[in-house]
């Protein structure tokens, strides 16, 4: 079998444009480890992070015959890899959609490793600060941000005034903003509680 040690990325992602499947099982070895590495710091869970890294080979894979030779193999690799890890992040967090969107969007403005890394503590941080307010207020944020339902529909299902409902989410989203010191962290709350 030929060695692919010296090959660089350019011929590698030509290969694997063949369907060189050594190739392939060489760019697997290479980054295997490297991605999980790169997963692990976002997602601290060894399966999710496996199975990351495997989705985003098998990625590559499927859309060999698209390579761009002249297209970093490594970034190629990467970006593929972050989008599924913020996929996971997202399903986990179960973040709105006006806050998945504005989310998705300024990670698409920055290639930086940091930066992403930033608003995985900002999900984390978010989620912490929602534990922290009373049952009430977790119970009336869950119904709208989980289960999609509106003020009036989670006052009829607690059985309590439409004005009640409005009073705990006015009341979250002041709790929730004391946590938060910057600009962007408050636009993730106000995106967060868009519905009330």
């Amino acid at each position: 079998m030929n060695s692919y040690i010296e090959y660089s990325d350019k011929e590698l992602a030509i290969l694997l444009s063949q369907d060189d499947q050594a190739a392939f099982r060489h760019i697997f070895e290479k980054w295997h480890k490297k991605l999980y590495h790169f997963c692990i710091r976002y997602l601290h869970n060894a399966e999710q992070s496996e199975e990351a890294v495997h989705d985003t080979l098998i990625k590559l894979w499927t859309t060999r015959h698209k390579l761009d030779p002249n297209q970093s193999l490594e970034g190629l690799l990467y970006t593929i890899c972050k989008r599924l890890c913020l996929n996971r992040i997202r399903e986990a967090s179960r973040f709105s959609a006006a806050a998945e969107e504005l989310w998705i969007n300024y990670l698409d403005q920055s290639n930086s490793t940091e930066e992403f890394l930033n608003l995985v503590e900002l999900q984390k941080f978010t989620d912490q600060a929602v534990q922290k307010l009373t049952k009430q207020q977790q119970l009336v944020f869950k119904m709208s941000r989980y289960e999609g339902l509106s003020q009036q529909e989670i006052a009829e299902k607690l059985n309590i005034s439409k004005e009640t409902v409005k009073k705990h989410s006015a009341e979250a989203l002041k709790s929730l903003r004391l946590q938060f010191d910057s600009y962007f962290q408050l636009a993730v709350i106000f995106m967060l509680f868009n519905k009330f």
